[in-house]
């Protein structure tokens, strides 16, 4: 997601910051991002988001390098499926530390800077998080990822009611399955292998049995794609009217009431 989200923005006319953990990689999709634009468009940074000073640095780096920042989105996300009856703390501490703590000290980090750069004018700024249609339904042994995504957001909507008076606006998205990335189809850590093992799915033989179970479960017939989330990372700052929300991009598989 986190490429096709850049590569839309990019599009779209932004100046794109990639920060990963992976610095090299997040340089790779720069470059990728540059080469294609034929100008620069994007720079790397390197970042670990479940490390407080390590947020601290990548907020200074930006700000040296841009001046400000009017859209930050919240990315980056694990997941450990498993059993409550079996996962280890280990594993949850892991899925928690980037997914809740981790989107809470990206948004203490970039929320002065935005709130003192909209107190120059009469803008707003945004911060979009990624979440999850987990995070609007639960998921059977996938508790650790499930509450963190229920979790943050209610971190979304509590940061939109205080982050209004700095003219900040603050959502999440929450994208059905992306079948084709890594976080599903990589052979070793991928979690069509991880729900395999886990036994997720009754009867599953194999990741294909697994995968279309779940092609089953959308009634628009496919998974989510990277640029369905970057069309409503985009709904959500070009609507002036909106903040505190949770908007789903499921092809129909969650609806809210």
């Amino acid at each position: 997601f986190g490429f096709g989200i850049a590569e839309a923005l990019v599009a779209e006319g932004a100046v794109v910051a990639i920060a990963d953990v992976n610095l090299a990689g997040a340089q790779a999709a720069a470059d990728k991002l540059n080469g294609d634009s034929g100008k620069t468009k994007a720079l790397a940074l390197a970042v670990n988001i479940s490390d407080e000073n390590s947020v601290r640095e990548m907020t200074e780096c930006l700000v040296r390098a841009c001046g400000g920042v009017d859209l930050f989105v919240a990315n980056a996300g694990v997941l450990r499926a498993g059993s409550v009856k079996t996962m280890t703390r280990e594993d949850w501490d892991f899925v928690t530390d980037i997914n809740y703590t981790g989107y809470f000290l990206c948004v203490k980090h970039i929320a002065p800077v935005m709130a003192r750069q909209n107190a120059a004018g009469n803008g707003w700024t945004d911060i979009v998080q990624v979440n999850s249609k987990s995070g609007l339904e639960g998921s059977n042994r996938n508790g650790a990822y499930a509450g963190s995504k229920f979790g943050t957001i209610g971190l979304t909507q509590s940061f939109a009611m205080e982050l209004v008076t700095d003219r900040i606006k603050v959502n999440s998205v929450c994208p059905g399955n992306f079948f084709d990335g890594p976080l599903w189809s990589d052979p070793v850590k991928g979690l069509l292998v991880q729900y395999l093992n886990s036994n997720k799915v009754p009867g599953a033989k194999t990741v294909e049995d697994v995968k279309k179970f779940y092609e089953a479960k959308i009634p628009m017939n496919r998974g989510c794609f990277p640029l369905d989330v970057a069309r409503a990372i985009v709904y959500a700052v070009e609507q002036k009217y909106e903040t505190g929300q949770a908007i789903p991009v499921t092809g129909g598989q969650v609806m809210l009431n």
